[in-house]
């Protein structure tokens, strides 16, 4: 075997890890394997990377066990955060099925410029989300986080979804002293209900 057929693994995952930087759903490859195996699966159609994806996954139409605004789902995130209630902080955030189903479909990251797989997608979200959820627990979590406010400036409309973006915290860290942070990535609202994609974050 060649070593430049050896070595195009590593430099697709340099690429592709490059290439997806800019954006938030973007992670870092910690496997040369695993972006290369989504490189070369990127010739088969996208209808049917779709369908083995959803393989074993029951179909949805709406999202189970979030919120009915954000700010009602910015309030139960921080009280979790608070309490370290990692159960409530997943299930307040999409999962395979609803990602699959509601929001990969109408996705504007799954078409051109774009044009991520739902594997590869999925593989961002969870690598991504796990980070910051990781971060958010050890830098705020157990203690009050005194939540005044939140605001996400950018509302996407994707199909039935509005996807909320760009949202930041603002918090009382002293007496007379607020401070803005980004303490999870965008919201999801689909139906009247509302959850996050992702818990990437800027700790």
């Amino acid at each position: 075997m060649s070593r430049t057929f050896r070595s195009w693994p590593v430099r697709a995952a340099v690429l592709v890890t490059a290439a997806c930087a800019r954006g938030e759903t973007a992670a870092v490859a910690d496997s040369p394997t695993t972006v290369a195996a989504a490189v070369i699966d990127s010739v088969v159609p996208r209808d049917e990377e779709l369908r083995r994806f959803r393989q074993g996954v029951d179909s949805v139409d709406a999202l189970a066990g979030g919120a009915p605004s954000a700010d009602a789902l910015v309030r139960r995130f921080a009280t979790a955060l608070e309490a370290r209630d990692t159960a409530t902080l997943h299930a307040l955030r999409i999962d395979r099925r609803e990602f699959a189903w509601a929001y990969y479909p109408a996705s504007r990251l799954a078409r051109p410029p774009y044009d991520l797989s739902p594997a590869l997608m999925w593989f961002q979200l969870e690598g991504n989300s796990g980070r910051g959820l990781f971060h958010a627990l050890e830098e705020r979590g157990g203690r009050p986080l005194r939540l005044l406010s939140h605001a996400c400036p950018r509302v996407d409309a994707e199909g039935a979804n509005r996807i909320h973006a760009g949202c930041t915290i603002r918090r009382l860290q002293a007496p007379g002293d607020t401070v803005q942070e980004q303490l999870f990535g965008a919201i999801l609202e689909r139906g009247g209900s509302f959850k996050f994609v992702s818990y990437s974050n800027r700790l």
